[in-house]
């Protein structure tokens, strides 16, 4: 590929060993690469210069994903982005897309699905695949319990004192999983 042919992609993700491999992989492919580990970060380098294509996780220390999604949006309405999670749920789907994102992929998510779901923009193709069904209302009480325990940092303990809930009924809730309907 000719080097003012190369696109380039922006990868943010607090997870440095996930960030390098990712951009590991965009070289690999002939992709020019720049790499971020916070929101802040990822916005000063895409004010020098403005990606085509941006990996963006959702869950970082300070500004979250989605806030990062709508400011580099901000900076250059044309740029393609890719949020990817280990926390999806509807509800952040739908937001992430409403806020100008491209796609929503669930780690774990290579180089291949992320490329993909930029191929599926460029077809023309939906962003998410569509769907007349709600989530239950035990999936909406799994992933809300799931969003508490994260911000909790995995403390069952305080995640219950928060949920309003004892903490053996939380451990027990915790240990289901319901159905994707």
């Amino acid at each position: 590929m000719p080097e003012e042919a190369k696109r380039h992609v922006l990868i943010v993700d607090d997870d440095a060993t996930y960030r390098s491999r990712l951009a590991r992989a965009f070289l690999d492919r002939g992709f020019d690469t720049s790499s971020a580990g916070s929101a802040p970060e990822a916005l000063a380098l895409a004010a020098v210069e403005s990606p085509e294509l941006a990996v963006v996780d959702l869950k970082m220390p300070g500004p979250s994903g989605l806030e990062l999604v709508r400011a580099l949006k901000g900076i250059d309405p044309m740029t393609n982005i890719v949020v990817v999670t280990g926390y999806g749920s509807i509800a952040t789907a739908l937001e992430a897309v409403r806020l100008g994102a491209t796609h929503y992929l669930t780690k774990p998510c290579d180089v291949d699905d992320i490329l993909a779901a930029f191929d599926r923009r460029e077809r023309g193709e939906p962003e998410l695949p569509s769907t007349d069904a709600t989530p239950s209302l035990a999936r909406a009480e799994w992933e809300h319990i799931h969003r508490v325990l994260t911000d909790c940092g995995g403390n069952i303990s305080e995640a219950a004192r928060r949920l309003g809930l004892h903490r053996r009924s939380l451990q027990r809730k915790i240990s289901k999983y319901p159905s994707a309907r």
